[in-house]
């Protein structure tokens, strides 16, 4: 029997504008469960409190009881399995999730390093570079994206039911036309119709970074 996830609340640290914090924050909402939204400011992610959670300092922190998940793919695979019943994140065709799992490594792997390396670029490089970094490698790993997926999307990712790959997708696409400002439409034009789609689920709408109780007061709505 699943336990009652409501007895023992899931504790959530989070960044509001953190796209690894919105996938997190996506899924929760998808399978509909309860948590406590622990906001860090900048730099609190530095401090020996914090770091006893996650020695390597990132958010989210998924905190379950006594048990402590760091990283974004960790927590979201752990909550399907505890919550198997609760909107599944995996197809059960092995085919599709395999595709799911490939899209979101492209997410976590081959996109988001990279742009968490942006401030660096800016530091080194002037401010000049920064754009052009990010825009070459997100449209990079979006291109694989496109073939990728250009055979198994339906109204999602992989179909007609959200998964693993619309749980990455979606933050990423959000910063990439909300922040990067990339040219979705003439460029990607199956991630912009994703996107779109995203656009309309509650779930989203709810974990998008401007909704958030850390997001600044003049950016929420």
């Amino acid at each position: 029997m699943e336990e009652n996830y409501k007895a023992s609340p899931l504790k959530l640290y989070s960044y509001w504008m953190s796209s690894c914090s919105f996938r997190v924050r996506l899924a929760l909402n998808l399978k509909g469960l309860d948590y406590e939204y622990i906001p860090l400011v900048e730099g609190q992610q530095y401090t020996p409190e914090f770091m006893k959670l996650n020695p390597i300092s990132y958010v989210p922190v998924l905190v379950d009881g006594e048990l402590v998940i760091a990283d974004s793919l960790a927590i979201i695979l752990y909550l399907n399995e505890k919550y198997p019943h609760q909107h599944p994140l995996l197809p059960t065709d092995l085919h599709k999730k395999a595709i799911n799992y490939q899209a979101a490594s492209i997410v976590h792997s081959s996109i988001q390093p990279h742009q968490n390396q942006a401030r660096y670029i800016e530091k080194e490089f002037g401010p000049d570079q920064k754009l052009p970094w990010l825009r070459y490698h997100i449209g990079k790993g979006f291109a694989a994206l496109e073939k990728l997926l250009k055979d198994y999307a339906g109204r999602y990712a992989t179909g007609d039911e959200v998964h693993l790959a619309d749980i990455f997708l979606a933050p990423q696409l959000y910063a990439a036309t909300k922040r990067f400002n990339i040219d979705m439409q003439d460029q990607f034009p199956l991630l912009s119709r994703l996107d779109e789609a995203y656009s309309q689920l509650p779930a989203f709408q709810v974990a998008i970074p401007e909704k958030q109780p850390d997001a600044p007061s003049s950016r929420t709505s």
